[in-house]
């Protein structure tokens, strides 16, 4: 049994969540979220939320122990990406891109 929760159109960068992935994937999801606490980078709140999500799935939808939860999968994916011009020297355009994420995670209950 598997618990998910997705957060689409996140205006963060993948760029900017995937390392933070790469420090909670595999454990324990109360640890997950002590270790979101304390990281200091922009998409440790919005990976917090996703994970607090899907412990209420978990529990809620699926009577799983919420105890026994662990990162199985944690992505950040592209989403759309915002394009917007800014006003440059010599009349002319500079492009902004501003990119979005689609944040999944799965819990899975450990044996």
């Amino acid at each position: 049994m598997e618990a998910r929760a997705i957060a689409k159109y996140v205006r963060i960068s993948p760029r900017k969540i995937k390392p933070i992935c790469d420090l909670v994937r595999g454990k324990n999801a109360n640890e997950a979220l002590t270790i979101l606490k304390f990281t200091p980078r922009a998409g440790a709140p919005v990976l917090a939320k996703v994970i607090k999500s899907a412990m209420a799935n978990g529990e809620n939808n699926h009577q799983m122990d919420v105890d026994k939860l662990y990162v199985a999968e944690v992505y950040a994916n592209q989403g759309p990406t915002l394009k917007r011009w800014r006003a440059a020297s010599m009349g002319r355009g500079v492009k902004i891109l501003k990119r979005t994420s689609h944040v999944g995670v799965v819990l899975k209950e450990r044996a």
